[in-house]
């Protein structure tokens, strides 16, 4: 089988396209190609299709729409709309992911709900990289990560940390541009991390915080629940569903899927917390296999 990624960019390491990378590497496992000089059977459009390759059949791979009032969201949604209404089956990250499509969109009649997943073989060849020796003190390491904006609550994250963390834990905070700094001898803003180091501070953690509001499938948490991390998660959004059975979720209120005029997420009520995550997946050589017998099944019905 050689299959078309559309609409991805191998030389970047945003969600999509890092989830590209793994993909890639465990389809290969199963003999599929993504070779430029020979024929394709199907086309995967990463979010939306740009009329590439037109005359194979298509899958969308989803991970989100645009919901927020402060912006034109249906024009922004046009195009992925077309894709969703155009693809012969249509891939969501997570059953919340669903539901919010299946809202503003409407169904469509053939789809697979499939996590991300990690690269378990990666994993387990990373050491604990020695740009973390400085950190051997501290009983505990907390870790956040992720490209900061208001919805990834980088200030929730630190605000409890701080709350629940015991007088010799540290939490580390990766990722560029953070939204909220503070000047606190057990908080650390290390930056942008390239994979492998990130994988590495995940296997020294024993926590990793994403308070986000709203979120798909964050490849971090599936990363970082690889490395052995207890998750500490929003109940809003699809976060929840790849946390785990040990996750620590805040509950808030649920969200019917309607546009959001917020330029904020609400405010977390830390006490309203529950060890209710859900028990999923977490390796890419399972996700490459639902991947592929759904490719075989759009195949034959093409």
């Amino acid at each position: 089988m050689n299959v078309f990624l559309e609409n991805v960019n191998l030389n970047s390491n945003s969600g999509p396209n890092y989830f590209a990378q793994k993909l890639m590497k465990y389809l290969n496992f199963r003999n599929v190609t993504f070779d430029p000089l020979l024929a394709y059977n199907l086309k995967l459009s990463f979010i939306e299709g740009h009329n590439q390759q037109p005359h194979l059949p298509m899958i969308q791979r989803l991970d989100g729409i645009y919901f927020n009032a402060n912006f034109d969201c249906n024009q922004m949604n046009a195009n992925i709309k077309r894709t969703y209404d155009a693809a012969n089956g249509v891939i969501f990250q997570t059953n919340f992911n669903k539901e919010l499509i299946f809202k503003w969109f409407g169904p469509h009649p053939n789809y697979e709900v499939i996590n991300n997943g990690s690269d378990i073989l990666k994993i387990q060849q990373i050491n604990i990289s020695d740009k973390l020796s400085k950190f051997d003190n501290f009983d505990n390491i907390w870790t956040c990560a992720a490209h900061w904006h208001a919805f990834k609550r980088l200030k929730d994250n630190v605000q409890y940390f701080l709350h629940y963390s015991g007088e010799k834990d540290c939490l580390i905070v990766a990722g560029d541009d953070p939204d909220y700094v503070i000047d606190h001898p057990r908080v650390f803003y290390v930056g942008n991390l390239d994979v492998s180091t990130l994988l590495s501070l995940f296997k020294r953690s024993t926590y990793f915080i994403h308070l986000a509001y709203l979120d798909h499938c964050p490849n971090v948490v599936m990363d970082a629940r690889a490395c052995g991390c207890q998750i500490i998660c929003s109940s809003a959004g699809g976060t929840r569903e790849i946390a785990g059975q040990s996750a620590i979720v805040i509950e808030e209120d649920p969200w019917d899927y309607s546009f959001l005029d917020i330029k904020e997420p609400p405010p977390l009520d830390y006490d309203k917390a529950t060890n209710t995550g859900v028990e999923s997946n977490i390796s890419m050589v399972k996700v490459a296999k639902q991947y592929y017998k759904f490719f075989e099944k759009i195949i034959k019905e093409s």
